[in-house]
This record gives C-alpha cells, sequence and structure tokens, in this order.
C-alpha cells in the first residue's frame, strides 16, 4: 500500500479546515468550534489548563472560556496529510498578554460531515 503524503488538493482542503478553525478561534465563534470537533466521547483535548475527554467536555469548556484576549499570532504551521482522510495540524503561536510561546497540534479525520478534529493538544512554553 502506498499512502501519499501531502496531496495537493486534500491539503487544501484541510488547511482551509484549519483556517477556519483558527478565524472561529480568535473571534469566539463558539458554533464553528464545536461543529470542527468530532462529537464522540472519544474525542480529546488536552489545554494549557485542563484536560477534556469526550466531545461534551470540550463544548461545555467552549461555552465557559472568556471570550476576549484570544487574538494572537501563528508562526511555523504545519499541515501534513495523509491519504484522504487524515492529517496533522502544528502551530506555534503568541498571544499579547504573554511572553510565553503557545504551541498546538490537532489530529484531523474526515468524516461524513467533513474535516473534524479527533485530538488535540495546546501548551505553553517559555522557549
Amino acid at each position: 500500500m502506498t499512502l501519499e503524503v501531502n496531496r495537493p488538493d486534500i491539503l487544501a482542503e484541510v488547511e482551509a479546515a484549519f483556517a477556519r478553525y483558527e478565524a472561529a478561534l480568535t473571534s469566539n465563534d463558539v458554533a464553528v468550534l464545536d461543529e470542527l470537533f468530532w462529537q464522540s466521547e472519544l474525542t480529546v483535548r488536552y489545554g494549557a489548563g485542563e484536560n477534556l475527554y469526550g466531545y461534551e467536555a470540550i463544548a461545555a469548556f467552549r461555552a465557559a472560556r472568556p471570550s476576549k484576549g484570544l487574538e494572537r499570532d501563528l508562526s511555523q504551521t504545519l499541515v501534513t496529510t495523509f491519504g484522504e482522510d487524515f492529517a496533522t495540524a502544528s502551530t506555534l503561536f503568541r498571544r499579547e498578554a504573554t511572553s510565553r510561546i503557545g504551541r498546538q497540534m490537532q489530529t484531523w479525520v474526515r468524516m461524513p460531515q467533513g474535516w473534524r478534529i479527533v485530538a488535540a493538544h495546546v501548551s505553553l512554553t517559555d522557549d
């Protein structure tokens, strides 16, 4: 079996989904954020200060999160696709309010409804 990495059309789809997620995150569009996570008890999101297991916990976190100070600058964003239905997205980010560097990784899978995040990790570092 040959697994095609970064097929241009699939890469463009995932990059668009990632950009949609980023726009929703920084504008606090909770409906879109909820839409882009797989609605399953198997979905996981490790945040900078929380460990969330299952879509319901992730949605509850989003609904309760402050809606200000979400703007950020991304760097070293890398999206990699594997075949037609699986991808990862990694990025570094900075926010004005802190000197710390944020790191974000997402695992995306094509579902019948479109590309969805099935696992995510956000952390902060001083480097």
